[in-house]
């Protein structure tokens, strides 16, 4: 099994004749079983073609000639737009959008993230790199060209949350090196706001037969973590977690921000040190180094190592 996507999932690109979005499609369309990937949108373009992908002047377009409703959309287009484009997906019935875009205005994404729950439907990002199940499909840039994505991921009972979509990667390839395989990986984006949170992914992994561990890639700044423990806690999981502090040495420079928007430490609670606590107290494992989570991971599952 898997979560949020598998390789029956149909999908859209919006913004499909951008640059970056054209290598994206075709990345999309080799792994794995070959991603259904339905349509693109890009106004102004229709009648074109991206890799065999027809060209939609909207969203209803691709829907129309779908025939019927679409499951997801990667969402590629300019920060400007990118709200506009958001809205369109969700309101023609696109249950879970995965926008690529970086540097959205605050207020366009929780305007998005706000939709999007009016509406059932799911975010991921933005500013991330989207969503991989190995072996059957990847949705996003996630894991770059089709023979690379191949030889980092692997089919396997962990799954991998991270807010940089290169550590999802990086962690996801250690596990494979170590004969761990994924059951999905999502990199989730590592904006201030994003729409889908640790906390919020982890009931889907609870509810996943495959997954019997879910490693994590996080970092000083923001609450997510806090989440994290919280529910591990008040839900009495089953499924042990193994997580990766990075930026630890944050600790001696606060108030910098440092790669991601959301890596701004503003008090104690911010700091690697709180964080680490806290998933400590929560029974969440953490790593000293990358090259430590398989060993832990198999502790956990019974593996030898």
């Amino acid at each position: 099994m898997s979560i949020l996507v598998g390789e029956t999932t149909t999908f859209i690109v919006q913004g499909i004749t951008g640059r970056e979005a054209v290598n994206l499609t075709k990345e999309c369309l080799e792994y794995g079983a070959g991603a259904k990937v339905v349509g693109g949108v890009t106004p102004g373009r229709k009648g074109r073609d991206v890799h065999g992908v027809p060209v939609f002047d909207s969203v209803a377009q691709a829907v129309e000639n779908h025939g019927g409703p679409i499951d997801g959309s990667v969402v590629t287009v300019p920060p400007a737009f990118t709200k506009d484009a958001v809205f369109e997906a969700i309101e023609n019935g696109v249950k879970l959008v995965v926008i690529v875009t970086e540097r959205i205005p605050r207020a366009d994404v929780a305007a998005m993230v706000e939709l999007a729950g009016m509406h059932d439907a799911r975010i991921i990002g933005p500013n991330c790199l989207g969503i991989i199940v190995p072996d059957k499909i990847k949705m996003g840039g996630i894991g770059g060209p089709a023979k690379d994505a191949a030889k980092a991921y692997s089919a396997g009972p962990v799954g991998v949350m991270s807010r940089s979509g290169g550590m999802t990667t990086e962690i996801s390839s250690t596990l494979t090196a170590a004969g761990l395989g994924q059951s999905t990986a999502v990199s989730i984006g590592g904006d201030a706001i994003i729409g889908s949170s640790y906390a919020e992914l982890m009931p889907l992994f609870a509810n996943d037969g495959q997954t019997e561990a879910i490693v994590i890639y996080t970092e000083p700044g923001g609450r997510m973590e806090a989440q994290l423990s919280e529910w591990v806690q008040q839900n009495d999981s089953r499924i042990p977690i193994v997580a990766f502090m990075a930026g630890r040495f944050m600790d001696e420079m606060p108030g910098m921000s440092f790669g991601h928007a959301g890596t701004i430490v503003e008090g104690k609670a911010d700091t690697a040190a709180e964080k680490i606590k806290r998933l400590q107290d929560a029974g969440i494992t953490v790593a000293e180094e990358i090259s430590e989570i398989p060993d832990l991971v198999k502790e956990k599952i019974g593996v030898a190592a």
